[in-house]
This record gives C-alpha cells, sequence and structure tokens, in this order.
C-alpha cells in the first residue's frame, strides 16, 4: 500500500466505525440527554488523555449551543479544582477502557456529592459504566491505527457521541440561530446572526429624486449615488423605487422617446422595505427571494431611513 492508500484506509476505518455507533444509539442516550437538559448547574466532562482532549472539545461545544459546560482533568481534581462542582451538576465522564485510574478515583467523590454519572466508555463491563447513573457505549472494532492501538477510530466515536449529545440538547432546547449568536457574537456567524440593517445601511448622499423629473436627469442622480437605483420622493413620502434594469428595460422599449419619460413611469411603487432592526440574514432571505439587489430602511411611519443593497450584507 501507498501511504495514500493508508490514508484512505484510515478514513474508511473511521467512518465505518462512526456508521456502527449509530446503532449503538439506545435508552441511555436518551437517559443521558434528559439528566443534561435537567441540569440546573453545569455539566462537568472529564476525561484523561486523548479521552481528556475530546471531552474538552465536548464542553466547548455544550456551551456554545445552551448546556453551561466545562471540562475537568481528573488529575486536578486532587489540588483543588473539585471545588468549581455544585450540588446541581451532572458529570460526563469519558474513557476507552472505562478503567483509567486517574478518573475511577475521581467518580467516589462525584458519587459521594450525589452527582448523576454519564459515563462513556467502549467497555459495558467497566469500572465507570457500573459507577454510571446511565451508561452510552461508544465501542468500536478496531482502531484505525495499524497497530490497533493509538487511539483513533475510538476517539472519533467518542467526539461524534458528544456531539450527538449536544444536537439532541439543541432540539431538546429548541435552540435557534440568534441564541447561537448570543454566544459566538465574536466570530464570522456571530457578526451575521446578529448585525442589523441599522448597522450597514447607507444614510448619506442616498440616490432621492422627484417622481416627476425625466429619466435623462435621473440617470445622473442614480449614477452618483452608485447604488444602481434611485428612490422617487414627495416631501417624506416614498413613492417608489427604480433600478439600473427598469431603465434598461425602459430604453429597449421607448428608445428614442425615453428622454421624454418621467421616473413616475418607470418606479416601482410599492417597493420592499425593510425596518431598521431587521437582521442582514433576514435580508438576504428576502432579497434572494424576490430576486432583487437593494432595499429601503424605514421607520414606523414609512420614512425613509436609509438603503441597503447585496454588497452592504456581505459581512
Amino acid at each position: 500500500m501507498t501511504l495514500k492508500d493508508y490514508g484512505i484506509q484510515a478514513i474508511k476505518d473511521e467512518a465505518q466505525a462512526l456508521l456502527s455507533l449509530a446503532n449503538q444509539i439506545d435508552e441511555q442516550f436518551e437517559k443521558a440527554v434528559e439528566l443534561m437538559y435537567g441540569c440546573k448547574g453545569k455539566v462537568i466532562v472529564t476525561g484523561v488523555g486523548k479521552s481528556g482532549h475530546i471531552g474538552a472539545k465536548i464542553a466547548a461545544t455544550l456551551s456554545s449551543t445552551g448546556t453551561p459546560a466545562f471540562f475537568i482533568n481528573p488529575l486536578d481534581v486532587f489540588h483543588g479544582d473539585i471545588g468549581v462542582m455544585s450540588k446541581d451538576d451532572v458529570v460526563l465522564a469519558i474513557s476507552n477502557s472505562g478503567q483509567t485510574d486517574e478518573l475511577l478515583r475521581f467518580m467516589p467523590m462525584v458519587q459521594h456529592m450525589g452527582l448523576p454519572i454519564i459515563g462513556m466508555t467502549g467497555n459495558k463491563h467497566s469500572q465507570l459504566a457500573k459507577y454510571a447513573t446511565c451508561h452510552i457505549y461508544v465501542g468500536v472494532e478496531r482502531e484505525a491505527c495499524p497497530l490497533n492501538l493509538a487511539p483513533t477510530s475510538s476517539t472519533t466515536a467518542q467526539l461524534a457521541m458528544g456531539d450527538a449529545l449536544a444536537i439532541a440538547l439543541i432540539e431538546k432546547r429548541h435552540f435557534q440561530p440568534q441564541d447561537f449568536a448570543c454566544f459566538h457574537p465574536g466570530g464570522e456567524l456571530g457578526r451575521r446572526l446578529l448585525t442589523t440593517a441599522q448597522d450597514v445601511m447607507r444614510t448619506e448622499n442616498l440616490p432621492v429624486m422627484s417622481p416627476d423629473i425625466h429619466l435623462g436627469e435621473a440617470i445622473i442622480l442614480a449614477s452618483k449615488g452608485k447604488m444602481g437605483m434611485g428612490v422617487a420622493m414627495t416631501g417624506d413620502h416614498i413613492d417608489g423605487i427604480f433600478t439600473d434594469g427598469d431603465i434598461r428595460r425602459a430604453m429597449e422599449r421607448w428608445q428614442a422617446a425615453f428622454f421624454d419619460h418621467t421616473v413616475s413611469d418607470i418606479m416601482t411603487r410599492q417597493p420592499k422595505t425593510v425596518s431598521p432592526d431587521t437582521k442582514v440574514t433576514e435580508i438576504q432571505r428576502i432579497m434572494q427571494h424576490h430576486n432583487i439587489h437593494s432595499m429601503i430602511v424605514v421607520n414606523d411611519k414609512n420614512q425613509l431611513l436609509g438603503i441597503i443593497d447585496s454588497n452592504s450584507c456581505m459581512i
């Protein structure tokens, strides 16, 4: 086999392990979800070595999707970290063998505090499985490692099961995109989900004009606005909008008579509008649905506040 073949085989082995894992989800999984959902404190995730690294990721995923959680290394428990735990917590303990000594020495302390233990192991008959209030089996037939030694398929199975728990909790909590954004305010997704029209709309040098001006003059005013459109207004009243596309179609239709017509002859009299607090993601959805590239932002009196276009939404 070539090096490429070894890589392909490793991925296939892990994929097969995950397919088998799906068949192992049972009522114990549901019990674990209910325990975490009903937790009034935090989900304390713990594990040693590679399982510990997976546990840290699971804790991060839970926290970012509405389930307060953090990771504790069992080795640190004996040096004061147990102080962060409370009687309202739930413990998720991860070990492929279920026989990890450092983890097992931690479990009696958890039981003494009266906390439920969710055990995640690849050994249904392990000591950790016996300690557990409910046990999630994540056993794999073999590791992707050609020596069947290095944690590969087993850690992939742990990671996937952690994601499965998180996804089930998302559904249980009716977690919404805006909730996710609140936990990710600094990332690109958070910005997209939290940003509103008033954050990105253009408010100065808007291409505003009377509906009665001739199209020759309207082209000049719209071009200065550099937004590919113009807004026809009488005082504070919005009469309609027109786009570059409207102008091109009017030229084709009227040809030499084009310059005899006014903005009112080509404008859309009931344009799509949004409020200043409309999320950018919703504006993008509206634009795509109606195949338009710009919208006007209005207040509750239908007065023009600004214009937002597809470029403004690209944050």
